[in-house]
């Protein structure tokens, strides 16, 4: 494909991406009863309100790739970022429909659109990053964290841990990954920006109820604040 066709493909999937929750309406996050143990308000998840990062994330996306096919469709530098994000949109575009069926195949492909969405964002031209890197990089940031939620809800939902272990867990893992990515991108503070986003909202979901798993979340989304500031500053 030619890298104009690759530019107008991209920027088509990112809005059928955006559009994709107007047709999973009925979807809240997985069904407690779709685990053989019910995962009810599971410490591993995010605060509600966590979930309307959704909106800038879409819209981003949409404006940034806009851009790109009106400004840079023919550009070496963007072409290398499309190529893994368009997988990753394709993939997003028909997530929430596998993940209302099946949690075990949402998490696969979960996964898939992180890895993809990471390797765009080492991909991202830094000359455009308020189009690029900035908008792949809060997307992917989010998906660092949701991943790892997935792998928590699984592990306790299926009952090879406990929720607490599932939950700290899956903290754990969320936080090695996101700070190696972070540190080893040295830009696109909005990666980490999201990671912390999700992070803190674990802190509030767990208020009142599970200390442990709120103390491990807050304290990573500390931990986060470091390589999120370097990459911010060396972006200034």
């Amino acid at each position: 494909m030619s890298r104009s066709l690759i530019a107008a493909v991209c920027f088509l999937l990112a809005i059928t991406f955006g559009v994709s929750p107007f047709f999973s309406s009925d979807f809240g996050g997985f069904n407690a009863e779709q685990f053989p143990v019910p995962q009810n308000d599971p410490p591993v998840q995010p605060a509600g309100y966590a979930f309307s990062i959704w909106g800038p994330i879409y819209l981003w996306l949409i404006a940034g790739l806009g851009f790109g096919l009106w400004k840079r469709r023919d550009d070496v530098d963007w072409h290398a970022m499309r190529m893994p994000l368009a997988i990753s949109l394709a993939v997003g575009t028909i997530w929430l429909q596998v993940a209302i069926a099946s949690p075990i195949w949402a998490t696969v492909l979960i996964w898939v659109m992180l890895v993809t969405a990471v390797r765009a964002l080492f991909r991202a031209p830094a000359g455009d990053a308020w189009f690029a890197a900035l908008p792949v990089g809060l997307y992917a940031g989010w998906l660092s964290a949701a991943s790892c939620v997935s792998l928590g809800l699984l592990a306790a939902g299926y009952g090879w841990v406990n929720e607490e272990v599932a939950g700290l867990g899956a903290i754990f893992i969320a936080l090695v990954l996101a700070s190696a990515i972070q540190n080893q991108l040295g830009h696109s503070p909005s990666y980490g920006i999201a990671v912390i986003w999700a992070l803190v909202a674990v802190v509030v979901q767990n208020l009142g109820g599970n200390v442990t798993v709120a103390a491990m979340a807050g304290g990573g989304a500390g931990a986060m604040l470091i390589p999120t500031w370097r990459a911010w500053r060396n972006g200034r």
